[in-house]
This record gives structure tokens, sequence and C-alpha cells, in this order.
């Protein structure tokens, strides 16, 4: 049996996190003079920041430069980050994929920055952890890059490797890479759609999704996916 792999994205998934994100943008738009659209928070979720630059300037016609509003936000999340949480039962799945001997990266569409607060913060950097960040690829989620990425550092097959994300860009990368996807959506975001082929955990129980594809590699095949 090959070597099997799970891919947390970071935000949202692992860590507790968008919430301060939008605080931290909303501030950051603001010192230039502008206010956030109504609704952007639900738009941006898996979004890098160069896509929400570009939303804001589309939207309220932001003018100032991306880099500006890269370290005004950066600056001010870097400074909160030490207040962050794990999301509800990720700690958990963790040590379930650990101990089923299958391989973890995290790959997420921050920048290497915030990556590196977000798991200081809650006790997930260690000598070894591989991660993917928006800074080590040229193309982003929902591009498969950062995901195939991954799995190349870890050696392992793309088809070997199980996606969790908790947002559609995520999603359309992983199943982009040829990888089994599981869409965790925080309990609060019952509005995101996933895409066709996504298969779907209850926001409370990712373990009950990830146990039976973490087995054996012949009663994974046998597993449908959900829409």
């Amino acid at each position: 049996m090959n070597r099997r792999a799970v891919l947390f994205d970071m935000d949202g998934t692992l860590v507790d996190s968008e919430l301060l994100h939008l605080e931290t943008m909303a501030a950051a738009v603001e010192s230039f003079g502008y206010m956030l659209p109504e609704g952007f928070g639900d738009r941006i979720t898996g979004m890098a920041i160069g896509d929400c630059h570009a939303l804001l300037a589309e939207k309220i016609g932001f003018a100032p430069a991306a880099a500006d509003l890269v370290q005004r936000k950066y600056a001010a999340y870097v400074e909160r980050a030490g207040g962050l949480k794990m999301r509800a039962g990720a700690r958990q799945a963790l040590s379930f994929v650990r101990t089923s001997g299958a391989a973890i990266a995290i790959v997420s569409n921050s920048d290497r920055m915030l990556v590196d607060a977000n798991l200081s913060a809650v006790g997930l950097q260690s000598p070894g952890l591989v991660s993917v960040t928006r800074n080590d690829v040229r193309h982003g989620k929902p591009n498969p890059e950062p995901y195939l990425r991954a799995a190349w550092l870890l050696g392992v097959e793309p088809s070997d490797c199980i996606v969790v994300e908790d947002s559609a860009p995520g999603a359309h990368a992983g199943l982009a890479a040829g990888m089994t996807v599981i869409g965790w959506p925080e309990p609060h975001r019952a509005d995101i759609v996933f895409p066709a082929g996504t298969i779907i955990a209850e926001p409370h129980d990712l373990i009950a999704m990830l146990r039976p594809r973490l087995s054996h590699s012949s009663e994974t095949s046998t597993l449908p996916r959900i829409a």
C-alpha cells in the first residue's frame, strides 16, 4: 500500500483565524479612508491577499497599492496573532492522522509571515513540519500548485493525498491536483458551496470522514464522493 498524506488548509480549518483576518483587513482598509463592503468577509474566505486587493478595487474603488495594504494588514495581524486558538476538533484530527501513519502538510493561501505567526500561536510550529504558503508557489489556490508542491515535498503521489479544506477555492485546488478533498466548513458557514466531487464532513466531526480513508487503500477506492 502506498503511503498516504493528509494536507490541511490552515485558516478556518486548523486555526480559528478567519475573524482576525477580517478584523485586521477592515482596520487596514479604514486606515486609508475606506470601508469594507457589506458581506466582504464571506466573499474572501480562502482568498490570497492579492485577490482580496483586486476585489476591493472592484467593489469600492480602493486605490492604495497592494503592498501598502499588505504592510498595514499584516502588521496588525501579527501583533494580535498570539491570542489565536485552534479550531475545535482540529487538534484531535491531527493526532488521529499522525497515529494512522499518514504524512501531514499544511497548505495555505496566506503568506509565510502569517502562517508562521499562526502555527507558533497554537503550538504547531515544529522542526520538520512541511508547510506551503503563498510565497512558495507561483499561483495560489484555486490553482492546484500549492497542493501539488506539498505532495512533492512529502514524496507522496497526489492520488494518495487527502485535502481538508474549509473553503471553495481550496477545494477546487485539491480537486484540480487529483486529490481526495474533504470539505470541513466552519459551523457558522453553511453558506459555503463546495465544488462537485468534494466529500462533506460535519463541522464537528472531521475524524468520521478521515477514518475510513486512512485505512486500507482497497477500502478507500470504493468510497463514493459526495457533491
